[in-house]
């Protein structure tokens, strides 16, 4: 949940559940945004003295999401109906892609093979939350999640056993092009042996 590896930041996954219900109703948060929604969040691996900040950028329903590195380097995007992981290298204009052996799993969503517990109501970046205590098989989480599915906090042990913590610093809602989820067409595809184009930047910098 909280591991980050280079540029491409904070990459990995979503674990693919078909269906996003209501928050209290069924006792768990609603799985996914609702709404197309970026959020600024601060990120800390429990490893990483100081913590980092990333943007991600969510479709609605959360099918598809986008995660930018801190030196804009990198990107990561994430295709839930696919099952696929596209990695950005923007310093060198190329990306690869690739589709996880055990499923997408990443720390700005939930699904259903986590067990929820309600724990109160917070406030986080300004926006009202429910407070739930988290479940896998590696430990407990606590997070803060809004009605409309927004993860806006949280804390613990995530589903890989990676601890950490996140946390919103601000929250827009608004509509995402599609273009902001695929590479951009004037990037060349690569794939694990072929090497990293040399003189459009360093390659430690945009490694993922």
């Amino acid at each position: 949940m909280f591991q980050i590896k280079g540029a491409a930041a904070l990459a990995l996954a979503v674990a693919a559940t078909g269906s996003v219900g209501t928050a209290l109703a069924q006792q768990h948060p609603r799985l996914a945004p609702a709404r197309d929604v970026t959020v600024v969040y601060s990120v800390q691996p429990e490893k990483l003295p100081q913590p980092t900040q990333a943007v991600v950028q969510f479709k609605a329903e959360g099918d598809k999401l986008r995660i930018d590195s801190p030196d804009h380097a990198g990107s990561t995007i994430l295709d839930r109906p696919a099952q696929r992981v596209t990695l950005i290298m923007h310093k060198q204009k190329v990306y690869t892609g690739f589709s996880p052996k055990h499923g997408l799993r990443n720390p700005f969503m939930l699904d259903m093979s986590m067990k929820y517990e309600p724990d109160g109501a917070g406030r986080v970046a300004g926006l009202a939350c429910n407070k739930w205590t988290i479940t896998t098989t590696h430990g407990k989480a606590n997070a803060c999640v809004t009605e409309d599915g927004v993860i806006l906090s949280e804390e613990g042990v995530d589903a890989d056993g990676l601890r950490g913590k996140l946390e919103a610093q601000s929250v827009t809602y608004g509509p995402l092009a599609d273009s902001l989820f695929v590479p951009p067409a004037d990037y060349q595809m690569i794939t694990a042996q072929m090497p990293i184009p040399h003189g459009a930047g360093p390659q430690s910098s945009a490694r993922p």
